[in-house]
């Protein structure tokens, strides 16, 4: 009996099995998991990642910009599906500045790296002019004034001269509306030069000048000369741009002013927008002395650079001192020693187009020296860049764009500290440039030069009736707004490595 229940338990046992292994088998069937193709984030272009990457690096306000201090785009693909939002490279870089246009004014980028190296270097394709427009009350004709003429020009030979005044171009009237295509849509143009009368009527004068833009490098030094005031040697310099291909011979300048024996020296930067930061110290160690052991600057980068230019190369990397030199170039074979006038006292001339490394002379001669300023308020630009292409580690530039950017990186203070001047430095005696009547350069009745020496005499500041303003004049329009990136101030170039 025992072996026939084995036996049905068994034969039982088998059966269970079976229905439970088939049983088993149709779960399984129904739970099958499904397979998930991953999804594919397309790597973003190489102009998309160097923006990024440049910006994260070098920006001096990359701490105010949430996308760029963002943890997810650590990640690779998170990283690479933002940058595919944007199509176009420079609505991206723009997207990423520290409130555009308002606190960030300055940084800029271009899609040919060739055209910063232009800016540098002063080259660029102009008819050689710099101007003004402006209206009488309420009426829409406007007309010119030319505040200075670049040397070798078309605009210096075909005439034109500083205070020259133009109501038409090509015989059409110049107005708010239709200035801008006809001044700076074509290559060539004819002006018909205008005068004012006893009445204070402007009119043309039956006079032309005819021009053709040509590709040309602006020499900023734009006048030196000596003045005689009283028995005093004035030394005067109209200086419009910090351009370092110019270094020898605005040092050459100082060996004149030197040689002569100055007592006195004015430096006009009332046109001068900026430019490099070493040649402002070469100029500042041309005026106050070489004295290499002083600061003049001191500089303040990002939180992540900073603290890279402190481990690499000291903390000492973050200031410039004055300088005895000017350092060998590709185009000079050894260092050429300053020449300088050891002035104890300066004046300088300046208008709202002075800025970036000429406030920054200024700023940073303050506290060695009496530095008188003459004019209106400043620009206001205490910041600024260097260039960054797409570098790869061992320096090499990719080979793919030519795309180059101009950021602001750097934050510039003088040996006091003082620095984010915002609204400009403010002029010791404040004097409006009368547009109206633009004497030529070293008159000595040119209004904002009149004020400097009467004050080098020890004479008191009578008041100031400007012709501009017994004309009504409304200013419209001034050429140094459209300047390839006007009002910058740059500094070496620095690669990744």
């Amino acid at each position: 009996m025992e072996n026939k229940y084995l036996y049905r338990i068994r034969t039982l046992s088998f059966f269970l099995f079976i229905i439970v292994m088939v049983n088993c088998k149709k779960d399984t069937e129904v739970i099958k998991p499904v397979v998930v193709t991953p999804v594919v984030i397309k790597e973003a272009t190489d102009v998309n990642k160097f923006v990024y990457n440049g910006l994260k690096d070098y920006y001096l306000w990359v701490d105010q910009v949430p996308n760029l201090i963002a943890p997810k785009y650590a990640v690779k693909d998170s990283l690479n599906a933002f940058l595919n939002t944007y199509t176009d490279p420079n609505k991206l870089f723009t997207s990423m500045l520290y409130k555009y246009k308002s606190v960030d004014k300055w940084s800029f980028i271009v899609d040919d790296s060739k055209v910063i190296e232009n800016w540098i270097q002063g080259i660029s394709e102009t008819m050689g002019f710099d101007f003004m427009l402006a209206r009488i009350g309420t009426s829409g004709n406007v007309f010119g004034f030319v505040r200075y003429v670049y040397k070798g020009s078309p605009a210096e030979k075909a005439g034109l001269k500083r205070g020259d005044l133009f109501m038409k171009v090509n015989d059409q009237q110049l107005t708010e509306t239709n200035y801008s295509t006809l001044l700076f849509n074509v290559l060539t143009y004819r002006l018909s030069l205008a005068s004012v009368s006893t009445a204070n009527v402007i009119s043309v004068n039956g006079k032309t000048v005819s021009m053709t833009a040509i590709q040309m490098q602006e020499n900023p030094i734009q006048l030196d000369t000596i003045l005689n005031v009283g028995n005093l040697k004035v030394g005067y310099l109209v200086y419009n741009g910090f351009n370092a291909d110019f270094d020898l011979q605005l040092n050459d300048v100082f060996k004149k002013f030197k040689d002569t024996g100055i007592d006195r020296l004015v430096l006009d930067l009332r046109y001068n927008g900026g430019g490099s930061v070493q040649t402002a110290k070469y100029l500042a160690s041309m005026i106050y002395g070489t004295a290499t052991t002083k600061v003049f600057l001191k500089s303040q980068y990002n939180k992540g650079l900073q603290e890279y230019f402190v481990s690499t190369d000291g903390a000492a990397s973050l200031i410039e001192n004055f300088s005895d030199k000017i350092l060998k170039t590709t185009t000079t074979t050894a260092d050429v020693p300053i020449n300088t006038v050891n002035m104890t006292k300066l004046y300088v001339i300046t208008s709202d187009n002075t800025a970036s490394a000429s406030e920054l002379l200024i700023n940073g001669l303050k506290p060695y020296m009496q530095v008188y300023t003459v004019g209106i308020n400043t620009a206001g630009k205490y910041v600024g860049s260097f260039t960054i292409k797409d570098w790869d580690e061992k320096g090499v530039v990719n080979p793919n764009h030519k795309w180059a950017m101009q950021p602001i990186v750097v934050k510039i203070a003088n040996s006091a500290g003082v620095s984010d001047y915002i609204d400009g430095l403010v002029p010791d005696f404040s004097v409006e440039e009368d547009i109206a009547n633009l004497m030529p350069f070293g008159d000595q009745n040119e209004t904002l030069l009149k004020v400097v020496l009467n004050n080098i005499k020890g004479l008191p500041q009578s008041a100031i009736v400007l012709k501009s303003q017994k004309l009504g004049l409304n200013r419209v329009f001034d050429s140094q707004d459209i300047r390839s990136f006007s009002k910058q101030m740059y500094i070496n170039q620095i690669k990744r490595n």
